[in-house]
């Protein structure tokens, strides 16, 4: 009784904040329950005027409740089935958009990590150059004989582990009453949700592991063409400290700097997608947290990823699964698209395996042969959503 107590406390301190920085007028009242609607009425009273778009009230939001809810955002950027398109869309801006913390604990941290002082593990030491939820990157310099490399050092934010499992338990709390209360919930998972989430941040604070998915990453993709991964420095390395090879590249996001460069786009554009797949379906192991921050195109012109903290792992069932569904979207097959969904038991064995290849087949149209820009994602994912409750899929 305590705890749920608790836990409701912490739970409407955070409602509070959206509702003040005006989160809560971003939610589409026709779509909740009459008393829902009412609470969110009363909610919006104490929102204060903001001149900011719908992406800078997200961001203040989640930034002054913390590290946990700025990774929760980006999470559900990835989950537009969750949250919707747009709102997904607003989240993206909490990428790498995280104020930094105190040089001076920074320093403490590597040394206390490492075991020897900061000037005996790096020759040079430079203040954050990109602050995250979990951890900040510092560019340094180490010395090897009579020349010195470049590397970047992540480090661990303070305190972070211990703020992450008191809000875990709050968004456990919050998912197991949703499934509860609202019936309609248990199709999306909430409790999944936050399983996932709670697994990608044990990995993601101990750096040591992430390090280890990057030597993986490398030494699976040392022949890829057009790709690398930057090596890991182990002698400098340890749970709250990840030092690598420096990269100097440009972000992707950063159009002006590849145009610059010569860097062709509908070139890198395919390694991107080349990437992925060849990760995912040949390797089974592939980076899952591939926005514009986390990747990197260097003055050859190869992409260049970073940020191993959450990867994805297929068995070889899942990946000849999807490699059909693939293939079914783009050669039009979707007779057998659909008899894919039903043998890897995405779709209930009681719907019928015909009437869900014309759903297929009305996601597929639309979109064949068409090139990005002239596809909606909002109508796609929400056609995609309709679809899956129809089919009961999870």
């Amino acid at each position: 009784m305590i705890a749920g107590t608790i836990h409701l406390v912490r739970l409407a301190r955070a409602g509070f904040v959206f509702a003040r920085e005006g989160v809560l007028g971003l939610v589409d009242p026709e779509a909740l329950p009459p008393p829902a609607r009412l609470a969110l009425r009363l909610a919006r009273i104490v929102e204060r005027p903001s001149a900011g778009t719908r992406s800078d009230r997200l961001t203040a939001a989640l930034t002054r409740l913390g590290p946990t809810y700025v990774k929760l955002g980006q999470f559900l950027s990835t989950r537009p089935d969750v949250v919707g398109a747009a709102i997904a869309r607003d989240l993206e801006s909490l990428q790498d958009k995280v104020p930094p913390f105190d040089q001076k604990l920074a320093e403490q941290i590597v040394a206390e990590t490492l075991g020897q002082p900061l000037a005996e593990a790096y020759a040079s030491f430079g203040p954050p150059i990109a602050a995250a939820s979990i951890a900040q990157v510092h560019k340094a310099t180490v010395r090897e004989g009579d020349t010195l490399r470049e590397v970047a050092v992540k480090v661990l934010r303070p305190r972070v582990a211990d703020r992450f499992r008191a809000d875990l338990s709050d968004y456990y709390f919050a998912a197991r009453l949703a499934e509860r209360l609202v019936p309609d919930s248990r199709r999306l998972m909430p409790v999944g949700i936050v399983d996932t989430l709670a697994r990608s941040m044990a990995i993601e604070l101990d750096l040591r592991l992430e390090a280890a998915a990057a030597s993986e990453m490398a030494e699976r993709t040392a022949d890829d063409p057009g790709f690398r991964v930057p090596s890991v420095d182990w002698n400098r390395t340890g749970r709250n400290v990840l030092t690598t090879e420096w990269i100097d590249g440009i972000k992707l996001g950063d159009q002006a700097g590849l145009a610059a460069a010569g860097v062709d786009p509908r070139a890198l554009g395919q390694t991107v997608i080349q990437s992925f797949l060849r990760h995912a379906l040949r390797d089974g192991f592939f980076h899952a947290d591939m926005h514009q921050g986390n990747l990197f195109a260097d003055r050859a012109g190869n992409l260049v990823a970073v940020d191993f903290g959450i990867m994805g792992r297929i068995g070889p069932k899942e990946r000849r699964f999807l490699a059909e569904i693939l293939l079914g979207f783009i050669t039009k097959q979707y007779r057998r698209v659909a008899e894919v969904h039903f043998e890897a038991g995405y779709v209930p064995a009681h719907h019928s395996v015909d009437e869900f290849a014309q759903a297929i087949r009305a996601i597929g149209e639309p979109i064949h042969s068409r090139t990005a820009d002239q596809i909606s994602m909002a109508k796609l994912l929400s056609l995609l959503f309709e679809v899956t409750a129809i089919f009961d899929m999870k």
